[in-house]
């Protein structure tokens, strides 16, 4: 297929959806903002995505990050990069199937959860970082860490979800244990219908570890703030693939 000329900004009715995105999930909302012009059916089949260099203008974000969500979408089967002369990166023939299972799927329910998950693990964060751990505590979160940063994709939900039941554990209110782990449940089943990309995974992981240095720096706004980042990260992947 032979890639045209991409329209004006004025007249594109994807400007709209290309538009800069948060710093702090840049991989994330980029990954989100393609998904959309692609759900939404802003880009036909077949069709080429602007050049990386415009797409970085338009989102606010690096090349390197353009580079990294396309290459995410490509290997979740939702583009595909042609190279030679009339080469580029193009929308799939056929989009992969959300893999929604048994998993009945609405906005409201996905923001219901995300939204509760932004009180819950926010909060714990908060409360965590306000604490004086004793040294089994502050072990308990390290461990977790360690073992969720070196997790093989398949386990990675689950040790993943103990890290943030650590965190909740840490802020000392027995009652927020359980409330925090249906939450989970339920955000896993959203997330397992969502491909895992590794971009994303090095993200929250990094994420992961500023939240934990923050617990047990007692720095309570940066506690709060990088769990906030984090789940505003996830929310961005969930409403993007499955919206």
């Amino acid at each position: 297929m032979t890639a045209g000329p991409h329209p004006s900004e004025d007249s594109d009715p994807g400007a709209a959806l290309l538009r800069p995105v948060r710093p702090l999930n840049a991989f994330e909302n980029t990954v989100e903002r393609l998904l959309q012009t692609i759900r939404l059916g802003v880009l036909a089949p077949g069709e080429s995505l602007p050049p990386e260099r415009e797409l970085a203008t338009r989102l606010g974000v690096s090349r390197d990050t353009v580079r990294e969500a396309i290459k995410s979408l490509a290997e979740a089967g939702y583009l595909v990069s042609r190279r030679g002369r009339y080469g580029g990166t193009f929308l799939a023939d056929e989009l992969p199937a959300p893999r929604t299972a048994d998993v009945e799927l609405r906005r409201a329910d996905i923001d219901d959860a995300l939204r509760l998950r932004e009180i819950l693990e926010v909060g714990a964060a908060r409360m965590a970082a306000e604490r004086t751990l004793d040294a089994a505590q502050r072990e308990a979160l390290r461990s977790r860490l360690i073992d969720v940063r070196g997790a093989d994709p398949a386990d990675y939900r689950r040790l993943d979800s103990r890290l943030h039941l650590a965190i909740a554990e840490a802020a000392g209110v027995p009652s927020l244990v359980p409330l925090v782990a249906q939450n989970r449940m339920r955000l896993n089943e959203l997330l397992d219908c969502i491909p895992l990309l590794g971009r994303n995974i090095a993200h929250s992981d990094e994420q992961h570890e500023a939240i934990v240095a923050a617990i047990l720096a007692g720095d309570v706004d940066t506690a709060a703030q990088t769990m906030a980042a984090h789940v505003w990260g996830s929310a961005a992947l969930l409403h993007g693939f499955l919206d």
